[in-house]
This record gives structure tokens, sequence and C-alpha cells, in this order.
């Protein structure tokens, strides 16, 4: 679910990023100590550029764990896998038409119309390869485990991350 920015958690954000992004919506995943995670963000900012990131990983241990996890080469390991299990390509070709949908809501809900430019293209290389773990990662925190084969994978691997507000509860619920 995605909650209001608050001035506050702009001070947050201008504190992780260095400066305020851009298109900003909304909070789409907290820690569980309330800080932000991932903002949703606008499907065309302010200045007209269409902008296909809907879920902006802004969290430092977060974006640290992305990079360190592409810089291993686990990428080009992942896209193979994608191109040779039909079950993982089909679950993430999934994650691909959610985002789709997810994005236009987020930009019918801005009061923008449909951005024709980025109507078929996602984020982090849905739906047939993996180009960017802090766009895979930003989705699977932002929809929830579940939602994104390849994001949920990578947070997976990763260390010293915060605890997702309400992963706490979903962790226990799934050992029961």
């Amino acid at each position: 679910m995605i909650t209001e920015c608050t001035e506050a958690d702009f001070a947050i954000l201008k504190d992780q990023l260095g400066r305020i992004p851009r298109g900003v919506v909304g909070i789409a995943a907290r820690s569980t100590s309330g800080e932000p995670l991932v903002v949703a963000t606008a499907p065309r900012l302010e200045d007209g550029t269409p902008f296909p990131t809907a879920f902006y990983l802004t969290h430092p241990a977060f974006v640290t764990e992305c990079s360190r996890l592409e810089a291993s080469g686990i990428m080009a390991e992942w896209s193979a896998e994608l191109a040779e299990d039909e079950e993982l390509a089909a679950s993430y070709a999934k994650a691909h038409t959610a985002y789709l949908a997810t994005r236009s809501e987020i930009g019918k809900t801005a009061g923008l119309a449909e951005v024709e430019e980025i109507k078929d293209y996602s984020a982090g290389g849905m739906p047939t390869r993996v180009k960017c773990l802090h766009a895979l990662v930003g989705h699977s925190l932002a929809a929830g485990p579940g939602a994104n084969p390849i994001g949920d994978r990578a947070i997976s691997f990763m260390t010293d991350v915060p605890t997702q507000a309400g992963a706490e509860n979903a962790s226990a619920e799934a050992s029961e």
C-alpha cells in the first residue's frame, strides 16, 4: 500500500539520496521503524519526461546490497536461468504485467493519462532479462513477497538491511 510522503519523509529521502527524488507520489515500502525504503513515482515527471520506474529504491543499505549483487555477475546467471526455466519465466512475466498495471494505477491516482511511450515497458529488464536489481528489489518491497521472483531472490541474498514493515508478520505466518 502506498502511503503519504510527509515532510519528515522528504527530509529522510534527501538524507538517503543526497537529493529529493523526482515525481514522488508516496512511500511504497517502509522499514519497521517507519523509514522509507521505496518511493512510488509518477510515470510522467513534472517536466513531461516519461519515467518507467514506479518503485524507486531509496534506502542506502538496500541500494548497497543491490550494487554488491550486481557487481558479482549474478544478473547474467539469473537471465540465463530465465531463458531455461519456464516456471521462473512465467512468474517473472506475471511480475512484469502486474508492474505495468500498478504503474498505470499510480498514474491515474496522480491524475495522469496513460503514458504511451512506456506503456509496454516495466523496469529492471522484465519480462525477459535481469537488468537492474535496484528496480526489481524496489518492486518486491513495494508489492510484497511473491510479486517478483527475481527481486525476492535478490533480497534473500542480502545482509544487514532493515526489516520491512509487515515482513515480520509475513515471516511468522509463512512458518506456521
